[in-house]
């Protein structure tokens, strides 16, 4: 006589490989406290401290014209950063992995370079390559061109930073979407950008602006790299995370505060851009 077949969604199933009690408890409790101690509290502390001297005063402060100047380049930097990155993490990516060619390992290991090297020294770096004392810089000057202590230093620096973002998430999609469908676009006569078009970017798509949006959210926080090539000029190359570290030396905690708000703001954006395109993704595969 056969018995009857169970499955994981039984309660008998779930209540077997389900943890005890105490343990889900404990586990939860201790999320709940990670959460709270680094993330909750810092961000109630930082709206806390804003609002401290009412409203008028962090108006005042989010309005006076370098906390201005400090938006406008952050959001032009990150206007410049995320589609360059973009281009260039969709290229890296489509060369390797559908490309076969010597120095494929050592170029994949080499795509997480900015992730291991301190953004101070990514700065310095480019203040070596780029600066008006390096023979490249002091031709640059001649022409009229200046990268470091200017807007153009603090894009590369943070493009340098926030490169491997995009192209690290369409690595393994385009690895796991393999060329199958690719190869057969082209035998019947496809040209090359419409197989991108129609079969690889459908694919990537979800990756591609998942990247782009972990890159916008590093660009507007970006500091250390920033700190280095900008010359912190007020009103010229400071960005939000400048303009408020530039508060916070002269005491002016209210007003710090009031700035490092705006980058909780524009972090809650992100995180709420991405939870919607996630919902709208999973409601497409469903359709789909």
């Amino acid at each position: 006589m056969l018995k009857p077949t169970t499955t994981e969604s039984d309660p008998i199933v779930k209540k077997r490989v389900s943890d005890p009690l105490p343990i889900q408890i404990l586990l939860i409790a201790a999320m709940l406290l990670f959460f709270t101690a680094f993330i909750f509290l810092p961000l109630g502390l930082v709206f806390a401290q804003a609002f401290q001297k009412g409203w008028a005063l962090y108006l005042e402060s989010i309005t006076e014209p370098y906390a201005l100047e400090a938006v406008k380049l952050t959001l032009i930097t990150v206007a410049i950063v995320v589609p360059l990155n973009a281009f260039f993490g969709v290229t890296a990516a489509w060369a390797i992995t559908k490309f076969n060619f010597s120095g494929k390992a050592a170029l994949k290991t080499l795509l997480d370079l900015p992730f291991a090297v301190s953004p101070v020294i990514a700065g310095l770096i480019f203040v070596l390559l780029v600066g008006s004392r390096t023979p490249f810089g002091s031709w640059l000057g001649e022409h009229g061109i200046k990268i470091i202590f200017s807007t153009p230093g603090i894009v590369i620096a943070t493009l340098f930073v926030t490169f491997p973002f995009v192209v690290r998430e369409l690595i393994p999609l385009m690895e796991a979407q393999g060329r199958d469908e690719e190869e057969a676009a082209l035998t019947l006569g496809a040209k090359g950008w419409q197989i991108f078009g129609k079969i690889t970017l459908p694919n990537i798509s979800w990756g591609l602006l998942y990247g782009m949006i972990l890159c916008g959210a590093r660009s507007i926080g970006e500091f250390g790299a920033v700190s280095v090539v900008s010359g912190h000029i007020r009103g010229q190359t400071n960005t939000i995370p400048l303009h408020v570290e530039i508060l916070y030396s002269e005491y002016n905690f209210t007003a710090s505060f009031a700035v490092a708000s705006i980058l909780v703001f524009l972090a809650l954006l992100t995180v709420g851009i991405k939870v919607t395109m996630e919902k709208q993704f999973k409601k497409n595969s469903i359709h789909h």
